[in-house]
């Protein structure tokens, strides 16, 4: 039989986790022995090291075959993760947020497959809020536009020679300023400064 091939880790009964932590396990046959998981993928082997001299097994089957004996291979082994009242505290939170999670998920598919006509009032009350927003944007677009041509025109008239009805401290100057691009969108005015 062919030995196994070495998992994504690069090291022998080590996996990574979705969080980003390595998991080492033993296996042999029906048996899986969990050894707990680890910051860095190079702990983990090392704690797989470990036990896999505790078990007996042959150096051919570890990830570092440099180590010559139980002791040494102890040595190089971090030591156990110890799990304080605050890491368990912290553990009993977060499950109970995804238990909160996914019961909400279930309720709410199961909301859904009841009430099709709220779900589909709910669907349309959104649409025409998108639209309402939209004509409201367009709306205050053209504002802005017809406020800057008035003051761009003031400002022409002054620069002719002319009388302007603004007064010099008029505010409506300062509509010359306005951003009157079409591609906008309603971010809270994050471009204002742009033409």
């Amino acid at each position: 039989m062919p030995p196994r091939r070495r998992s994504a880790s690069g090291y022998r009964g080590v996996r990574q986790r979705p969080n980003g932590g390595f998991y080492a396990e033993i296996r042999s046959g029906d048996l899986r022995l969990s050894l707990g998981t680890y910051d860095t993928a190079h702990e983990a082997a090392r704690a797989f090291d470990a036990m896999a001299w505790r078990l007996g097994r042959p150096r051919l089957q570890m990830n570092f075959p440099d180590v010559r004996t139980l002791q040494q291979a102890l040595d190089l082994a971090p030591p156990p993760r110890l799990n304080s009242a605050q890491d368990r505290a912290e553990h009993t939170a977060l499950q109970r947020r995804l238990l909160v999670a996914q019961e909400d998920e279930r309720v709410m598919t199961e909301w859904r497959r009841r009430h099709p006509k709220d779900v589909a009032y709910e669907q349309e009350y959104w649409e025409r809020r998108r639209e309402e927003d939209t004509r409201r944007r367009r709306e205050e677009r053209l504002d802005r536009r017809r406020r800057k041509a008035l003051a761009c025109a003031q400002a022409d008239l002054v620069n002719a020679g002319g009388r302007s009805f603004f007064t010099e401290e008029d505010e409506l100057w300062f509509d010359i300023w306005l951003s009157t691009s079409d591609d906008t969108d309603d971010d809270g005015g994050a471009d204002d400064w742009s033409d």
